[in-house]
């Protein structure tokens, strides 16, 4: 195990055995030496649906020989907006159903992260459709992705 994964897991610990004191204590992310805004686009923001579209229909035509694309989304909504507490760089998880080019339902799961763009500058999105996550990055039924 690294010595990151270690020092997540002691602080979890120490977390756990401390209580709601202890997590009532923590520096909330805006308040830092390099402060975030805590203000993430939401989940239903254009930018970050077509974001993820281009993306996945790039991902689609390079890396697997496919023209399947992202046709529409709906029934989108919010999964969590910094699940993990206030210590941790924003995110906003989000789900939506979408209809792809093959005629088919899937769902996406996806993330909007503040400050974690191209060199750390302005917000990004991490995502992944339900049944085509093919080398399963995010595990099965795009478990990782989620909250």
């Amino acid at each position: 195990m690294s010595s990151m994964a270690l020092a997540a897991d002691y602080d979890r610990t120490v977390a756990y055995r401390a209580g709601p004191a202890y997590l009532s204590d923590t520096v909330p992310a805006e308040r830092r030496e390099v402060p975030w805004t805590g203000r993430v686009p939401a989940c239903d923001d254009p930018a970050v649906l077509s974001d993820i579209r281009e993306r996945f229909a790039t991902t689609e035509a390079r890396y697997w020989a496919s023209s399947l694309s992202i046709t529409s989304f709906e029934h989108i909504r919010s999964l969590g907006y910094r699940p993990w507490g206030a210590s941790y760089i924003p995110r906003r998880f989000c789900a939506a159903r979408s209809w792809t080019s093959d005629g088919r339902k899937r769902t996406v799961y996806y993330s909007v992260r503040e400050d974690l763009g191209l060199a750390g500058w302005g917000w990004n999105v991490e995502w992944c459709v339900s049944g085509l996550d093919r080398s399963y990055a995010y595990g099965g039924h795009c478990r990782a992705a989620r909250p």
